[in-house]
């Protein structure tokens, strides 16, 4: 990734000999240092100076007029938040304006009138900022002081007295918190007085800037010391970058959350959140006092301290699919290159307007741009598919045979890969400008999005109608990511997700079941695009799950199909970008490098032969790989789908005999539905078993198998209910206590009614008896064919 510049100069100056090379001279606006930079729901930037003048920008660094010029220096200058593409409340055209002579000024964009003046602090305002909804305004002075005022203007209270110079604030994502500067501390401040506030000495020098995102809930922060510093929301230090040359004046982050801007003397860096550069410029603005990101997150400006303005374009963006590198090459351009063959290069893609945003995956290229989204198959790049869309497209996610765009304005639509729409989702309390990848997730069947009002909740949603699934997933922490498998039917879909703690979970969306721990210590995840592997950075490793399903089939095997890949130590920034096949493609976070490493490709040959159905072919393939967790992941496989034959083989191969003498229990079941019921019990689904035997009248069956499990109570409480063997579970009862040397205690078996009833064995022995007999001849009753 890279920037093209376009800089209008300070005052009588031309672009400095050794400049950028992307540098384009306009005539200078400001006559004293820019201050601030904003831009507009409509894509103009406003500039504010130490010349107490206001100018108005387009997109392309020109001018287009001035809007206002008052009595008194501005020091910073907000508009309004956006909700869902709209300004809140009555807000209309105004902006906030942050001045040196103790006030808050509230102009007219269109007009250049000041509506409202506020007398603010003793000395400059510094810094202000809306909170995330626009009904609240928080200002910080030289005086020391934080306040906080209404949408009007109005005091409602006093934040905080620091008797040190405020030079920088921040709301939290839920407008609960004030983030502000305090000389070299940081302090996190909630609004309700019996809340603990939080304060750390983040840097040896000044802070003179910070920034706090909503979607990723990350802090970066910068310094007279030249350093720059991601934080996490509890203080703890996740990137610290090398001393620069100069002190950092500058830092804000891109409205997705993925990047940040970092501004000093002369100098732009764009970074990724987790803290490593994407590049280097060098200016020609001074020290660079502020920055601003388009909502697209394609372009950003600058303000100067020698007067000028500093619009940048990112460029260069890359994505990588299989062989083939996609990079954007221009601002209206895509060039495709196949990595096998060095001297090709597949075409150029032109497009009539800016690119915003770009995904690959499933033999499918989505490019959207400010007007239109083109669907490109990977394989005809000449005849892409092409629809309108009415906003800025903020995200793409991809499954196997549809795509999901999001805007602020129509929220996640549902796309089929040939341009037909196929739902809106109706996220009711939820933030789109507050969602990324980590918090919603596609595959064909549902979408679950995180709820950005409780994080601790899941919402699930049909993706091919797009209604609410009629329940949530919770958990009980807040959760930082999750994601979606893409392997199996709808009944197998699986959620894994990482909490605040670092731990990873997996449940299941369709059915009810309990949520398995994983790892701890997680730092990335990725499911494999075709199959059922799980891979995850878990403690400073690469930890691969062949099969992490396993825990609902036969948890004992979980080890068994996780394969830890110590030869390599990741850091806690680092990121798993990609897990196509068997190659996994992984960003280092110190330093932006991609590394690519691969995992074992037969269990994705496994998965396929178990698709088509080809038991044999599975087993000759573990026989010749001769490798454990294979033959483990094999005999989950057989179990779930009732191949008993191949499960005994497999269970054989890794020396579990007690299951192997259990599965050839299984098979000498007479009746299908008692052999469904013995394998649901074999994956602790008791409740399945039970449901399964009483739905087939196969009453005695459930009562042995809870007389099996010790659950007393559920058996005699099914005896009683049918009013069939009640003298058999009071003699196995009997039998139990005796074997143990116990007496009776439970009360359900101290009733008066079970003490009349006579223990005959040689009469239960013959009702078992004619029970099996009966289930042998039971219409359907046929021997498991293996």
């Amino acid at each position: 990734m890279r920037l093209t510049i376009n800089q209008s100069p300070s005052s009588g100056g031309q672009a400095r000999p050794g400049g950028n090379d992307n540098f384009a001279v306009s005539k200078s606006q400001h006559t004293e240092a820019c201050t601030a930079v904003s831009w507009s729901l409509s894509g103009e930037l406003f500039s504010c100076s130490d010349d107490s003048t206001i100018w108005k920008w387009n997109m392309n660094g020109e001018p287009i007029a001035k809007v206002c010029e008052i009595d008194s220096c501005f020091t910073e200058l907000k508009w309004f938040p956006v909700m869902n593409n709209k300004r809140s409340g009555n807000a209309g055209d105004l902006f906030v304006v942050a001045c040196s002579d103790g006030t808050f000024r509230m102009i007219n964009a269109v007009t250049g009138r000041v509506e409202k003046q506020v007398d603010s602090h003793k000395g400059a305002v510094v810094c202000l900022a809306w909170n995330w909804d626009g009904t609240a305004l928080v200002t910080g002075g030289e005086d020391g002081v934080v306040k906080l005022w209404s949408q009007s203007g109005i005091n409602r209270s006093t934040v905080a007295s620091t008797g040190t110079c405020v030079h920088s604030l921040a709301w939290g994502p839920e407008s609960d918190v004030v983030l502000f500067t305090c000389g070299r501390e940081l302090i996190v401040k909630p609004l309700q007085p019996s809340s603990k506030q939080l304060q750390w000495k983040a840097h040896d020098g000044v802070i003179l800037k910070v920034d706090w995102s909503p979607v990723t809930n990350l802090i970066i922060s910068g310094a007279e010391d030249g350093r720059y510093k991601v934080w996490d929301p509890y203080g703890r230090n996740l990137y610290s970058s090398p001393p620069l040359d100069w002190p950092v004046t500058s830092v804000a982050f891109s409205p997705d959350g993925e990047m940040f801007a970092v501004g000093s003397y002369n100098i732009l860096r764009i970074c990724d959140k987790t803290g490593w550069s994407h590049c280097r410029e060098n200016t020609v603005t001074g020290s660079i006092l502020n920055t601003s990101w388009t909502t697209d997150c394609t372009q950003l400006a600058c303000a100067g301290g020698n007067g000028s303005v500093l619009f940048a374009q990112l460029v260069d963006r890359r994505i990588e699919y299989k062989n083939l590198v996609i990079t954007l090459s221009d601002p209206n351009k895509i060039q495709i290159q196949d990595v096998k063959n060095v001297d090709s290069i597949d075409g150029d893609l032109p497009q009539r307007d800016k690119i915003i945003k770009m995904s690959v995956g499933y033999g499918y290229l989505v490019v959207a741009t400010s007007t239109q989204c083109c669907v490109y198959n990977v394989q005809n790049l000449n005849t892409p598919t092409m629809f309108d869309v009415k906003e800025i497209v903020s995200l793409i996610c991809q499954s196997e045979k549809i795509f999901l765009m999001m805007d602020h304005v129509s929220g996640l639509q549902i796309f089929q890969y040939d341009g037909r729409p196929l739902a809106t989702l109706k996220l009711q309390g939820i933030r789109t400008e507050f969602l990324n990848y980590q918090s919603v997730s596609l595959s064909p069947d549902v979408v679950v999005v995180k709820d950005t009002f409780d994080p601790k909740c899941i919402k699930v949603f049909e993706s091919l109608t797009g209604r609410p699934a009629g329940f949530q997933l919770s958990h009980h922490m807040e959760i930082m990511e999750l994601a979606l498998n893409q392997y199996g039917p709808q009944s197998e879909r699986k959620v894994a997700l990482v909490d605040r703690n670092r731990d990873l979970y997996i449940c299941s969306v369709s059915a009810q079941m309990q949520v398995h721990k994983l790892a701890t210590m997680v730092a990335s995840l990725k499911w494999n695009d075709y199959s059922e592997i799980l891979v995850a950075i878990a403690d400073g490793k690469l930890a691969v799950w062949y099969y992490p399903s396993v825990v609902y089939i036969d948890r004992d095997l979980l080890n068994r199909t996780k394969h830890v890949y110590d030869d390599y130590e990741f850091g806690r920034n680092d990121q798993i970008l990609d897990f196509f096949g068997s190659r996994c493609t992984i960003r280092r976070g110190s330093d932006g490098a991609t590394l690519t490493h691969a995992v074992q490709p037969y269990p994705n040959m496994l998965f396929q032969h178990v698709n088509q159905n080809d038991w044999s072919a599975s087993v000759k393939l573990c026989r010749l790989v001769k490798d454990e967790a294979l033959w483990s992941i094999l005999a989950a496989l057989s179990i779930k789908h009732g191949e008993l034959s191949t499960a005994e083989v497999a269970y054989a191969a890794i020396e579990e005999s007690d299951k192997v003498q259990y599965v050839k229990y299984i098979a000498e079941i007479p009746t299908p539905e008692g052999r469904n019921a013995e394998l649901a019990l074999l994956q602790r689904r008791v409740k399945e078993a039970e449901n399964i035997l009483l739905q087939a009248g196969l009453i005695y069956r459930a009562i042995r198998m809870h007389i099996r499990l010790f659950s007393w109570d559920r058996a005699l409480e099914l005896s009683i209910s049918h009013k069939k063997h009640i003298d058999t579970v009071l003699g196995f009862r009997q039998k139990y206590l005796a074997t143990f040397n116990k007496t009776e205690t439970n009360p359900a078996y101290l009733s008066e009614d079970l003490k009349e009833i006579e223990i005959d064995w040689e009469n239960i022995n013959k009702k078992i008896e004619q029970e099996k007999k009966d289930e042998s001849e039971r219409p359907g009753a046929t021997p498991y064919q293996g």
